[in-house]
């Protein structure tokens, strides 16, 4: 009995650990890959400089207030074709679409 009441305990605290771990991967370690490959996804599609941002969109169809990602343009420097950033926009990664960094 007692080595069956050690076995449990054992297993109590393997299934608390790789809860532990799991919710260091999800809260801190998750958002830092999500931002990494956006911010990257928006590099390649729009060019250089590009950064993402997380929004808070409405999704047309549905309805439902889902999370994307605004690639936001370089403040103080020009494009890969020497276009001014005043000129560039900042887009949506799912749709493309522009979108403002501030809504």
């Amino acid at each position: 009995m007692k080595e069956a009441t050690g076995e449990l305990n054992m297993t109590v605290i393997t299934l608390v650990a790789i809860a532990a771990i799991g919710a260091v991967f999800y809260f801190l370690l998750w958002p830092l890959v999500q931002r990494t490959l956006a911010t990257n996804s928006c590099r390649t599609a729009y060019g250089p400089g590009y950064n993402a941002v997380q929004k808070e969109t409405i999704d047309a169809t549905s309805q439902a207030k889902v999370k994307d990602w605004c690639c936001v343009a370089p403040k103080d420097s020009k494009d890969k074709d020497g276009k001014d950033v005043a000129e560039m926009k900042n887009h949506l990664l799912s749709t493309g679409d522009e979108c403002n960094e501030k809504d």
